[in-house]
């Protein structure tokens, strides 16, 4: 039996509706009951990051689905006002995050990480360390985190993290000049697990390698790829696949090293979508279709993996 459970969470926008979904019928089957709650530490990544606190601070799946269902359409809200100011999206983030704002204040209230039932990570990325030394200044990730020691952050706020954490750039504005984290870790697998058995921690709360189980849930992706051997291309052709290529590449390479660390202690859900078929992180029009994929995917080797490491 593992004595130290980490849940993962990618993430991927509106997208976090179909892992919000599969943890939800995790959760409610029965022969895996009580398994979500006895998670030690939960990791998430923007979308995932707000997943995650928000599963730490005792919300269900269920309510979660909800927020997105119910929400998700407001905070992706692309008005033609918005588009004139912005010059048609050429400057200025695609969303205003006032709404985000709102209901992550909903959710949280005035929450600390400290406050949260479970420990979490949290990766952002920093803009301006402002360092007081300008030969120092620079940017830099952030992992936000609720574990005991000198350099936890168990005094912010819950809605905070969860906005920086979220602040996906050229979709939403930056955020007390944090960015959202999966510029550098989408997939918050190996994140989480250094957060665990990291030699900071102090001893109590120090995970063992070998004691470490982890699951890790992506937001489901599309079979994509670029024709051609030789490709003379400038700014113009790599802007738009290029956030795709690092983000895709940073959570492929995540869960390769996960798997080598932890072997068959790791298990990767991840749906992929039909051929030809691309479901945006703002595709609000295709809410109900996230729904009925999650709905639908076989979860029997998740669920018997669960069974067998987890419990």
């Amino acid at each position: 039996m593992a004595t130290y459970k980490i849940l993962s969470l990618d993430g991927g926008g509106l997208r976090g509706l179909i892992t919000a979904r599969m943890l939800q019928r995790l959760n409610d089957d029965p022969e895996i009951a009580g398994w979500l709650s006895s998670a030690d530490l939960i990791a998430g990544t923007s979308t995932g990051g707000i997943l995650a606190l928000g599963l730490a601070a005792g919300k269900s799946p269920q309510e979660i689905c909800n927020l997105y269902l119910n929400k998700g359409p407001d905070i992706f809200d692309d008005s033609i006002w918005d588009n004139i100011r912005d010059l048609g999206k050429t400057v200025g983030a695609q969303y205003s995050n006032k709404v985000l704002k709102k209901e992550l204040k909903s959710i949280f209230g005035a929450k600390t990480l400290a406050e949260l039932n479970k420990r979490v990570a949290v990766p952002t990325f920093d803009l301006d360390n402002e360092a007081a030394d300008t030969n120092k200044r620079s940017w830099k990730p952030k992992i936000f985190h609720n574990f005991a020691g000198a350099g936890s952050d168990g005094a912010r706020q819950a809605a905070d993290i969860a906005l920086y954490t979220s602040s996906a750039p050229t979709y939403f504005p930056s955020a007390d000049g944090y960015i959202d984290g999966g510029v550098f870790a989408n997939n918050p697998s190996l994140v989480a697990l250094v957060q665990a058995i990291s030699q900071s921690n102090i001893p109590a709360e120090r995970a063992k390698l070998d004691d470490v189980v982890l699951l890790s849930v992506g937001t489901g992706i599309s079979l994509n790829y670029i024709k051609g051997q030789t490709l003379d291309w400038g700014y113009a052709q790599w802007v738009k696949p290029l956030i795709d290529i690092l983000m895709d590449g940073v959570a492929g390479i995540s869960d390769f090293q996960a798997h080598e660390l932890l072997g068959k202690r790791y298990q990767r859900l991840q749906v992929v979508f039909a051929p030809n078929e691309s479901i945006p992180m703002d595709a609000v029009k295709k809410l109900g279709r996230m729904d009925q994929i999650a709905n639908t995917v076989d979860l029997t080797e998740t669920r018997n993996w669960i069974k067998q490491f987890w419990l």
